[in-house]
């Protein structure tokens, strides 16, 4: 089935992400370029929205400096809220119909490759509800024994059942009438996921286009991707 996508969102929460953020925003403006190359005629329209969650060092600066980028001051301290937050405001300013609109979610610790946007589309145009997508993480930090550690216990496969919500994509659709993302820490990303399954809608996995994410052991989300990190490590 071959949807008509006439706008990509991206989403991004961050929270006391100075030190990430502009890897994060360079390499969503290298996927946008890709895009329009590889789709010079008919790609849609982006619209890209950080989420400043309770910020308090630079990351707001960092953000301000990025002509095109739309953000969004919140102080909820919840990753679900700030993914939900910046997805009310993409639709909200949104003139496409949700059923022609995709959600791209990533976080500001990750780097999007450069084909990340237009995989994206490739789920989207297809027809699927959501895309689950891999993540890999950044081998700064973590040593060499970790990481294929790390890889042996979630190989990237096109069969993988991983939720990231730093490679998450939906149509916007469905993304409502699964009553979108749970204001809480932590989980938002695959209680969302069950919730469109519980609907008996198409959820697809890839392993192409993964995401490089932080590899620290600290994280904002408690039980999140680092806690994945810390329990290799350990």
């Amino acid at each position: 089935m071959n949807v008509r996508i006439a706008q990509l969102v991206v989403v991004v929460p961050a929270r006391d992400e100075e030190k990430t953020m502009d890897r994060c925003l360079d390499a969503l403006e290298a996927a946008l370029v890709r895009l329009h190359e590889t789709r010079p005629l008919d790609s849609p329209e982006v619209s890209i929205v950080v989420v400043l969650d309770r910020c308090t060092d630079g990351t707001a600066s960092i953000v301000a400096r990025r002509p095109g980028i739309d953000a969004v001051a919140i102080s909820a301290g919840k990753v679900g809220v700030a993914r939900a937050r910046g997805i009310e405001r993409a639709l909200t300013a949104a003139a496409a119909a949700p059923e022609n609109i995709w959600i791209a979610n990533t976080d500001a610790d990750s780097a999007v490759p450069a084909d990340w946007l237009c995989v994206q589309l490739e789920a989207a145009e297809a027809g699927h509800a959501a895309l689950l997508g891999a993540v890999r993480p950044d081998e700064e930090g973590l040593d060499a024994e970790r990481l294929a550690h790390y890889l042996r216990r979630h190989p990237l496969r096109e069969t993988h059942r991983n939720v990231h919500g730093a490679n998450l994509g939906m149509r916007a659709d469905h993304y409502l009438a699964a009553g979108g993302f749970a204001a809480v820490a932590t989980g938002e990303d695959a209680t969302f996921v069950t919730a469109l399954e519980n609907l008996g809608l198409e959820v697809v996995s890839t392993a192409r286009a993964a995401v490089l994410t932080s590899s620290r052991l600290l994280g904002r989300a408690p039980d999140g991707y680092a806690e994945v990190l810390r329990a290799v490590a350990g």
